[in-house]
């Protein structure tokens, strides 16, 4: 598989001051009022916190896929906020993975196909994007199931599926969205471990946002979002 091809910098990600306000009419409701934070290369991060606290919103931000009121948000060294939705575009497929609680994955087409997406928009040949998918796939367990489609996948599977889709332009960092939720304990620790396998082999930062305490204790670092900031939150 080819190396990760990322700028030599340690950091990632970086967060400054970041705040999220929602207006409608005259009524304001604040959802982020300072979260400031730093992600290095290879780390693993997990976000918690109460149903409604912003996390979802947080995390759509750090992906350039919702605006901030005010702050900035840097990928590999890139303000998001000073970018045209074009070269946002453009950071997004190159630097950032995503992975949410539904696998998203496009039904009409197979887990290879699927796999092969990312890097077909980025420009890759057919044959190399599906070479470079398959060989992700067969790394998650999947290598009998290249030509089949979601329907004939079983749970577990998707989202295995939709792991190597995050994972296969190498990026910098892949944010997840509760990415075992929907899924059994025996699948959800399934998809744990190879993520974190993913993470030593690769190289890629994880942010994961989740409600499950196991899996955030296995990450190098747990932030909680409380009254519209973060604090770091020490695992017992």
């Amino acid at each position: 598989m080819n190396k990760p091809n990322h700028p030599a910098n340690d950091v990632v990600m970086r967060a400054s001051h970041i705040a999220k306000t929602y207006e409608e009419g005259d009524l304001k409701t604040d959802v982020l009022s300072d979260v400031s934070f730093t992600l290095k290369r290879s780390e693993t991060l997990a976000i918690v916190g109460a149903s409604g606290s912003g996390k979802s919103t947080l995390l759509h931000i750090l992906g350039g896929l919702d605006t901030l009121t005010r702050g900035e948000v840097e990928v590999d060294g890139r303000n998001l906020s000073s970018l045209s939705d074009a070269e946002r575009g453009r950071v997004r497929n190159r630097s950032m993975g995503f992975i949410y609680q539904f696998h998203h994955l496009l039904p009409e087409f197979t887990a290879l196909e699927n796999v092969s997406m990312p890097l077909l928009i980025r420009g890759v040949s057919i044959s190399e994007a599906e070479r470079e998918a398959a060989a992700l796939l067969g790394r998650v367990g999947l290598g009998q199931r290249l030509h089949h489609k979601p329907s004939e996948l079983s749970g577990g599977e998707r989202q295995r599926s939709a792991v190597a889709r995050a994972l296969v332009t190498r990026p910098a960092v892949v944010l997840g969205d509760e990415p075992t939720g929907n899924l059994d304990e025996t699948n959800a620790a399934q998809v744990y471990d190879l993520m974190i396998e993913l993470n030593r082999e690769i190289g890629t930062s994880f942010i994961l946002v989740t409600h499950d305490n196991r899996l955030a204790k296995r990450m190098d670092r747990t932030l909680e979002l409380h009254n519209g900031s973060l604090v770091e939150k020490i695992h017992a």
